[in-house]
């Protein structure tokens, strides 16, 4: 099993309305690609100074399964939704 874990901070001058369109976004993103064995996010509740914005957390059968996953028409629309949102993005892939 792959697990998938990203981080956003978004831009200055996110809406609310921004983020809800991010998770209805993913929401919709298991429904439509196979690949996704969990899929888990949601906004940050403490807003501490080091603090993300907003994370998700994903698994995958393997590396080729989120390959896939990250190529996915689907996906790619979620995507530009976060690149246009956020100022930075990390991520760490591991397995379990």
């Amino acid at each position: 099993m792959l697990t998938h874990v990203v981080l956003f901070k978004f831009k200055p001058g996110t809406t609310a309305q921004d983020i809800q369109d991010l998770a209805e976004g993913l929401g919709g993103l298991p429904h439509l690609i196979e690949e996704i064995r969990e899929f888990r996010f949601g906004a940050d509740v403490l807003r501490t100074e080091r603090s993300y914005d907003f994370a998700l957390i994903s698994s995958f059968d393997d590396l080729d399964a989120m390959q896939r996953y990250q190529v996915h028409p689907e996906h790619q629309k979620v995507l530009a939704h976060v690149r246009a949102i956020s100022s930075n993005v990390v991520a760490v892939d591991y397995t379990d």
